[in-house]
């Protein structure tokens, strides 16, 4: 196939290139590199690499044309920092979301998988399914939202086909290590690295579905390569149906911690339902956390 992956110069979206050039697809990839917790940037040189802002239709859309396939991951992707500026990521997780698929649209794409969030669910109680009401606690879970029924509307007012990917708490190689608020897994990491104690935020009996990467790059794949109509518009959970909570990670790691200042919009626990994905994907996660970390 020949595959465009927007953000595939980032932490999943590299990974998911990799993947597919390993699986002798194609691969166009787009990244403004904008993401600032990123220590560095992952341009993989057998694919087709453009510095390119999906901000930009007029730039984007010429390099849809042929393509089979499109993972849609570039992102503003950090809760906090889209509390601290609000509109950039409205204007690039709508805007830049309604350019990607008007682009697949105007070019004849037969597909496009969309990259969303499990911070949809807000103080929804766990285990989260798809068919939740949705409870958005901040900037970002609101603008990934937008984004997923721009997709639902899509596929049904012009009958692109789309995936929606609700991802939880994704960790592995590559993952941001950069700044206060890079994933946690990541932060822990590096201040165990550097001998300083872990920052936890209050109360660390936060839970959290921790996700590795690869099985989110396989949950794609199984995307790309099935028909799974009438599935098309549809949201799909993508965790691993267990949760731990971050005192619990923090011990996996080190027995240094120290708490900072709580943080407002983010919620207190994570789960996913993933009978879905299982079904209608064949879907399933094969990472363990613990013997990751």
């Amino acid at each position: 196939m020949r595959t465009l992956v927007t953000g595939g110069a980032g932490f999943i979206g590299s990974n998911l290139v990799d993947q597919l050039i390993s699986q002798n697809h194609s691969v166009v990839v787009v990244d403004n590199e904008s993401a600032t917790n990123n220590e560095k940037f992952y341009w993989n040189d057998s694919a087709e690499n453009h510095k390119v802002d999906i901000c930009n239709l007029d730039r984007i859309r010429p390099l849809f044309v042929g393509i089979d396939v499109v993972f849609h991951l570039a992102a503003v992707a950090r809760i906090q920092p889209a509390i601290e500026n609000p509109t950039e990521t409205i204007h690039i997780n709508c805007y830049g979301t309604c350019n990607v698929l008007q682009a697949a649209r105007e070019t004849g794409v037969k597909k496009v998988i969309y990259s969303s969030t499990s911070s949809a669910y807000g103080m929804n109680p766990p285990p989260h399914i798809e068919t939740q009401n949705i409870d958005c606690l901040n900037p970002y879970s609101v603008s990934k939202v937008a984004g997923e029924d721009l997709c639902k509307m899509y596929t049904k007012l012009f009958g692109l086909k789309t995936v929606i990917f609700r991802y939880f708490n994704v960790y592995g190689p590559r993952e941001p290590i950069r700044g206060e608020y890079a994933p946690v897994i990541g932060l822990f990491q590096r201040q165990a690295k550097e001998g300083i104690p872990l920052t936890v935020v209050p109360d660390g009996h936060q839970r959290r579905d921790f996700t590795h990467v690869s099985d989110v790059v396989n949950a794609n794949i199984l995307a790309m390569d099935q028909d799974i109509e009438p599935h098309y518009g549809e949201v799909f959970n993508i965790g691993t149906g267990t949760n731990h909570s971050v005192l619990e990670l923090a011990a996996m790691i080190s027995d240094k911690i120290m708490f900072i200042e709580s943080r407002e919009g983010e919620s207190k626990e994570t789960l996913a339902d993933i009978n879905k994905a299982q079904k209608v994907l064949q879907w399933k996660p094969s990472i363990v956390l613990e013997e990751q970390i």
